[in-house]
């Protein structure tokens, strides 16, 4: 079969470089459970038809981009691809127990129209060059205060860098997707080492990869990763570390 709907990523895409880089991914969407120890596949489900893929990387945080099994991508948001493992998506049913209509395959088609027009619009949008990397300081890499007292965003870099952390706590969020909270870790004293920066608290899921060293409150890590700006739910921790590997745990750097 061509796909002949299937919106290919035009600016490129980031694919994983492993399973556990996949795993990590998966359950950030929500499409896997925080207790998931394999990748799957999955259904993608259009009028009427269901065909299996798998999610093969990314364009962005909002944009997913799935292989089917004759190796054409296709891009899709995250979340609405989550709508359609439900068994009852796009079925034809009677009035439900609330007295409302069940979605059949022809409300569907709107709502797929909709959803693929947003992400055929993240997916050809252009992907911007990062900025070269500036020299370190010599001085603390602390951000001055913008106007209003405010602290300046740090300019993270994009690319898996080297990292330095100390465990500070554990805790768990709640997870929109699913019915149980995700397991996270927050980290003090994060710094990047090339280039440095000093970037403070920051969070991660509590992978399986994480749980195998049997962290402990205190703990001091180095390892490569990416890093981004997003705020834990219900914490003051602006930035989330994506995807550690090469994990050193109590090591110099």
């Amino acid at each position: 079969m061509s796909y002949a709907f299937a919106i290919e990523p035009s600016g490129g895409y980031t694919s994983f470089s492993d399973g556990e880089e996949e795993l990590d991914k998966c359950r950030e969407w929500g499409l896997l459970s925080e207790k998931a120890a394999k990748t799957k596949t999955f259904a993608y489900k259009r009028a009427g038809q269901s065909w299996t893929c798998n999610v093969v990387g990314y364009v962005d945080s909002v944009t997913a981009v799935i292989s089917f099994d004759n190796g054409r991508l296709h891009c899709i948001h995250p979340s609405y691809l989550k709508e359609m493992q439900a068994a009852s998506f796009g079925q034809r049913g009677s009035a439900t127990d609330s007295g409302g209509e069940a979605t059949t395959a022809a409300d569907e088609e709107p709502q797929e129209a909709a959803a693929q027009a947003t992400t055929e619009a993240v997916a050809a949008a252009p992907v911007a060059k990062p900025a070269a990397a500036e020299p370190a300081k010599p001085q603390a890499a602390k951000e001055p205060a913008a106007k209003g007292g405010k602290k300046q965003k740090l300019q993270l870099p994009e690319e898996k860098v080297k990292m330095t952390a100390i465990v500070k706590e554990f805790t768990t969020v709640p997870n929109h997707f699913t019915e149980e909270d995700d397991e996270v870790v927050i980290y003090e004293a994060v710094a990047i080492l090339e280039p440095a920066l000093e970037v403070g608290d920051a969070w991660s899921s509590h992978s399986a990869t994480l749980k195998k060293l049997e962290l402990a409150v205190g703990d001091k890590l180095v390892f490569d990763a990416k890093i981004a700006a997003k705020k834990l739910l219900k914490h003051p921790v602006p930035y989330k570390i994506n995807n550690p590997s090469k994990i050193q745990k109590n090591a110099e750097a």
